[in-house]
């Protein structure tokens, strides 16, 4: 099983791909546009390049299992390697008895929003919970984020203390799986950070609705950017219109210091970009690669890495969700 940090994987080539979210009909016509052809029962590039998975692989989508199989037949194979994503780490805890008669992530919370998000894979797995314990117990085995040689890749930030206290860490360890899902502790933290980004609270009384409805008092932020002078408007991501455009001030700031530009290049996915949104870089050394592929109007979305420190546009390959 692969730790938090791999930097025994060389590859001058890696196609770096965002959320999936069980569209494997998006998957396999991006595969092939990146020029990845099936054989032995998985893909490979005739190149030998490899693709790098962000995670979300599950919920939403029409075809949930078959976008399992795919991605974990080329990491099996050893063309792909895959980060855990948020909804991977919500169904492992969905999963997982608490020892006081609920689970890690409740089934009976009011608003039924844990039930809600993964009705989709739930459904699709209703007639075979073996095989979906068998996924659960995949999901276990991912890492939070990979240091490869040449560039990083992790679900939603890469935050230097939050990954130090997930580095060698693992799902699969039952002690660790349930302080990661109790709020007063420091993995549950950092956990919280690299799969869901970074969050400041907003000021007292203001609150926005985020893209499923529910109302929201913290905003997941550019975390790639130092928080110095911000305001919650121009820190927010994606853009919203309904942050106040107030200053960023007290404790908030310390959690922002922002990923420099001396670093390697970073992919990351999770954060539902608008559809007119441009394929592009969000800093020079940055790439978000979740362009909503589970909206009707939607992308799958990769970026081909060959080795450059500086992200360029035209390096951004996509196909449409449907």
């Amino acid at each position: 099983m692969l730790g938090s940090f791999d930097t025994t994987w060389s590859c001058t080539g890696c196609d770096i791909i965002g959320d999936i979210h069980g569209h494997a009909g998006a998957l396999k016509r991006l595969l092939d546009e990146l020029g990845y052809r099936k054989s032995n029962g998985t893909f490979h590039h005739p190149e030998e390049r490899k693709v790098v998975f962000l995670g979300d692989f599950i919920d939403r989508g029409p075809a949930i299992r078959e976008t399992l199989q795919i991605v974990r037949s080329m990491v099996d194979g050893g063309t792909a390697l895959a980060v855990l994503g948020n909804h991977e780490y919500n169904a492992v805890c969905y999963e997982t008895p608490d020892g006081s008669g609920d689970y890690l992530r409740s089934h009976t919370e009011q608003s039924g929003k844990n039930t809600n998000q993964l009705e989709a894979t739930l459904r699709e797995f209703a007639e075979d919970p073996t095989d979906w314990s068998g996924w659960i117990g995949w999901f276990k085995s991912l890492p939070f984020a990979l240091e490869l040689n040449g560039f990083r890749a992790t679900h939603a930030a890469w935050d230097e203390s939050a990954l130090q206290i997930l580095k060698g860490k693992s799902l699969q360890d039952d002690s660790f799986l349930s302080r990661s899902a109790d709020p007063a502790t420091e993995e549950f933290r950092a956990v919280e950070t690299v799969l869901k980004g970074v969050e400041v609270p907003l000021p007292e009384g203001f609150f926005f609705d985020d893209k499923e409805g529910y109302q929201r008092d913290k905003i997941r932020v550019q975390w790639w950017k130092p928080g110095r002078s911000a305001t919650y408007r121009s820190m927010v991501f994606p853009d919203c219109e309904t942050v106040p455009d107030l200053p960023v001030e007290g404790a908030a700031l310390e959690g922002l210091s922002g990923y420099s530009s001396d670093e390697c290049p970073v992919f990351f996915g999770h954060y539902w970009l608008p559809l007119d949104s441009d394929l592009k870089p969000v800093a020079e050394n940055a790439a978000c690669l979740d362009y909503s592929v589970a909206k009707s109007s939607g992308k799958l979305a990769a970026y081909r890495w060959n080795g450059e420190m500086t992200l360029t546009d035209d390096a951004f390959v996509s196909v449409p969700a449907v």
